[in-house]
C-alpha cells in the first residue's frame, strides 16, 4: 500500500507521500479521533467499482472486494465499538456476529474483545445467522421502530434478550435517536456497513462524520445499486487520506 494523499487533521499520523504502509501505519492512518465525553464518531465503510456499482452481479459487495479492502474492512471493525448494518444487507452478505482476528487484536485493549453488531430492521426481523450464538464473538443488538408491532418486537426480545432491542422511531427507524442510544450504551465509535438505504438515511440525519470508500479497479456495467439509495440527499465531504494498493484506491472523506 502506498500513500497518495494524507491530512492529519483527523488523526495523529502524517506520512510522506508514496510511503509504503505496514499494518501499524495503516491502523494509525484509520484511527478514530480523540472523543470527548458523550461525543460519538460515525463512519461508514463501502466499496464501489469504477462505474459506481456497490456490488457485483451476485448482489454482494464481497464479489468486488480486493485484498487491500479486506484488510481495511477488518481494521475498521477492530477500531469500532459497534457495527451498524441494515437487516437486508446482513441477510444478503451472510453476516454473523463480529470477531476480530490478528493482526488487529491488540487494538481492542481495554474494550470488549469484539465489536457489537447493531442490525437495523423496520420489521423487527433478526437475520437468522445473527440470531445464532457464535463462540468468541461480539453481541448483537436490534434497532427497530414501533411500526414493527408489539408481537414482532417481543419475538426479537426473546431471541436476543430484553435489553438487546432498541426501539427508535414510530413509522420508521429514527437514525439519530438510534445513534444516541448506542452512545448511551458506551458504543461511541460507530461503523456503518450499509446497505445503501441505511447509508442514505444516515446521510440525511446529518450525523455521518466520515466515509471510508474503496474504489475497486473494476467495471461491471449492468443495473446495480450505488452506495446510497432512496430520496435525494446532499452532504459535502473533503478528502483526508488516499491510499493505492494493487490498483485499488482506499480513501477517507470527512465533514469539513
Amino acid at each position: 500500500m502506498r500513500v497518495l494523499l494524507s491530512d492529519d487533521d483527523l488523526g495523529r499520523w502524517s506520512p510522506g507521500h508514496d510511503e509504503v504502509m505496514d499494518f501499524e501505519a495503516l491502523a494509525l492512518a484509520y484511527a478514530y479521533p480523540q472523543l470527548a465525553a458523550k461525543q460519538i464518531w460515525v463512519r461508514a465503510n463501502f466499496i464501489t467499482t469504477l462505474d459506481g456499482a456497490a456490488a457485483g452481479d451476485d448482489g454482494r459487495s464481497g464479489s468486488i472486494n480486493t485484498g487491500a479492502d479486506r484488510d481495511v474492512f477488518g481494521l475498521l471493525r477492530a477500531l469500532s465499538d459497534v457495527v451498524l448494518v441494515g437487516a437486508g444487507t446482513a441477510r444478503v452478505e451472510g453476516y454473523r456476529r463480529a470477531t476480530v482476528r490478528a493482526p488487529w487484536l491488540d487494538l481492542r485493549e481495554g474494550r470488549p474483545d469484539h465489536p457489537t453488531v447493531a442490525v437495523v430492521s423496520r420489521s423487527s426481523d433478526v437475520p437468522p445467522r445473527l440470531s445464532q450464538a457464535r463462540e468468541d464473538s461480539g453481541e448483537v443488538l436490534l434497532i427497530t421502530c414501533k411500526r414493527a408491532g408489539d408481537e414482532a418486537i417481543d419475538l426479537a426480545r426473546r431471541t436476543l434478550d430484553e435489553d438487546h432491542v432498541i426501539v427508535a422511531g414510530d413509522a420508521s427507524v429514527d437514525v439519530a435517536a438510534a445513534l444516541d442510544s448506542l452512545a448511551v450504551r458506551g458504543l461511541p465509535r460507530i461503523l456503518c456497513e450499509g446497505g445503501p438505504h441505511l447509508m442514505r438515511d444516515l446521510t440525511a440525519s446529518g450525523r455521518l462524520d466520515e466515509l471510508c470508500l474503496t474504489i475497486a479497479p473494476t467495471l461491471v456495467a449492468g443495473d446495480h445499486l450505488r452506495i446510497t439509495a432512496g430520496a435525494a440527499v446532499s452532504a459535502n465531504l473533503v478528502p483526508r487520506l488516499l491510499i493505492e494498493s494493487q490498483g485499488a484506491l482506499l480513501g477517507r472523506w470527512a465533514r469539513h
